[in-house]
């Protein structure tokens, strides 16, 4: 069936297009009796506002920001090519990105660069950290009329008007739980390396991860864990360390990116076969490792679906469509050798 348009309902109520368009927008100077006619007229026809026509008639071009971070990791380049294709798809939308790169991991440079976000600027969607400058500089965009969608990592109390990404608390019970299971039997160290507890997705993650191991597998001891920026050399230092001070490693969990720094530590020691490694995000890098047994398993979420939900959600706020929740809900990956897409 054809969509229903506003000629329709007119045709329908037997009154003008313009008399259909004053009482859908609530304007006054309308009989009751007009209003009834109209209004049953929309709920035969099952009518709904176009939002695209309406900002044709209207002209309105939406324009986004989003802040990506800086970092050269497989999962941020990811991010930044899904940002880059969906540039497509929202100029059918009458919409248009611009992509920056920032610092993530830094609160005085993430909360400059929203503070820089001008007028020109309907939303902007951002991976965040958990800091009070910055959910200071979110508030202020929301104050300003902007609306801001956080990704990947959230900023919960501040303003913002939506975060997607997967339940990253969920996310590290899940590596809980495939650690034990790949440590069953056996007793020792598990080292725990992450980006930085600055970072809501890496503090949920932890959270989750301990409270899986501690309650479920008390033969296994979590190492301290330690934040290394998601840099990979600084990766492969804290990796080499761990394996030298702690001859009973059997298991190593990633939080963040860099892993390749921690690959490497675990080839240089000989261990890269006989300590369970598991990390996030599925990449050409961590495909590889899982392929070759160095990495055991991984637990992913989808850039592409992140980018693209952000920007509907982005383009919903911004115009009252509605969201459709299960389209948005981002869901937790699990992946291991033998089940590679």
């Amino acid at each position: 069936m054809s969509r229903a348009t506003l000629q329709d309902v007119a045709r329908m109520a037997g009154v003008s297009v313009a008399t259909v368009d004053r009482v859908l927008n609530r304007r006054p100077g309308v009989r009751a009796e007009t209003v009834r006619r109209v209004e049953t007229a929309v709920g035969a026809l099952g009518y709904r506002p176009d939002p695209l026509a309406a900002r044709l008639a209207r002209a309105t071009h939406l324009k986004f920001c989003f802040l990506l971070p800086v970092r050269a990791t497989s999962f941020a380049a990811m991010l930044e090519e899904e940002a880059c294709d969906a540039r497509r798809w929202l100029a059918d939308q009458r919409a248009e990105v611009d992509v920056r790169r920032v610092d993530v991991f830094d609160p005085v440079v993430l909360s400059e660069a929203l503070a820089g976000i001008d007028e020109t600027y309907h939303g902007v969607a951002l991976v965040a950290l958990d800091h009070p400058s910055v959910r200071e500089a979110i508030d202020a965009l929301v104050a300003r009329g902007v609306t801001v969608v956080t990704v990947v990592s959230d900023v919960p109390h501040s303003r913002r008007q939506h975060f997607v990404g997967v339940d990253n608390s969920a996310a590290g019970r899940t590596a809980g739980s495939l650690m034990g299971r790949l440590c069953r039997g056996l007793e020792g160290s598990i080292g725990v390396v992450a980006g930085s507890f600055a970072l809501r997705d890496h503090a949920e993650r932890l959270f989750g991860f301990q409270q899986v191991m501690s309650a479920e597998y008390p033969g296994l001891t979590v190492l301290p864990p330690r934040e290394t920026r998601d840099d990979f050399e600084r990766n492969r230092a804290v990796g080499a360390e761990l394996l030298r001070d702690h001859p009973d490693l059997v298991g190593l969990y990633s939080i963040g990116a860099g892993n390749r720094g921690l690959v490497e530590a675990l080839e240089a020691a000989g261990r890269a076969r006989d300590v369970a490694f598991i990390g996030h995000e599925l990449t050409d890098h961590s495909r590889q490792w899982l392929l070759s047994g160095t990495m055991d398993a991984v637990i992913d979420q989808n850039p592409g679906h992140e980018i693209r939900s952000a920007a509907r959600v982005l383009i919903a706020h911004c115009t009252g469509m509605p969201l459709v929740e299960g389209q948005e809900r981002i869901r937790i990956g699990i992946y291991i050798r033998d089940n590679l897409p």
